[in-house]
């Protein structure tokens, strides 16, 4: 049994237990529960699972983290009668090489206000992005490939 499923089913019994229908019981019975799999990690030796979940868990708090921070900053643009957007469209190098990998870079990196994944270049290295608030090239980039996507990379390897 694919340990992911048994961490929901340790949750779902706890939160039976408590007699509970409140989100937060099932959430905290997934703790406990991924506690009680990581102690018996030693029966599970080539699960990547107990690994994944803490780097997916980072990923989707930089993701919401960086969602309102982009919110508040066009809201601001938007409502201040002085823009301080300076749109430009930069070429991201890639370390990302599956679909599944580029897909959710491209497409994470659209959902955040602000940004948008315009183009792929054919060899699939560089990923071009419109970016409403360029202030430094270099610096953008890097936030980019140091943030969004090796978080992205973390979860995927």
């Amino acid at each position: 049994m694919p340990l992911l499923i048994l961490n929901l089913f340790f949750a779902a019994v706890f939160t039976l237990l408590l007699g509970s229908t409140r989100i937060s019981a099932f959430i905290a019975g997934f703790f406990i529960g991924y506690i009680i799999l990581w102690v018996s990690s030693p029966l599970y030796p080539d699960t990547r699972y107990l690994r994944k979940l803490p780097k997916t868990i980072n990923l989707v708090l930089y993701f919401f983290k960086e969602l309102v921070i982009s919110s508040f900053r066009v809201t601001w643009d938007v409502i201040t009668p002085s823009h301080i957007s300076r749109p430009g469209i930069i070429g991201v190098p890639l370390s990302a090489r599956t679909d599944l990998e580029i897909f959710l870079v491209s497409n994470l990196l659209s959902l955040t206000p602000g940004t948008l994944s315009v183009d792929l270049s054919e060899d699939r290295h560089t990923l071009f992005v419109h970016v409403m608030f360029l202030e430094d090239v270099d610096k953008t980039r890097h936030e980019i490939k140091n943030g969004l996507e090796k978080r992205v990379l973390e979860v995927m390897r």
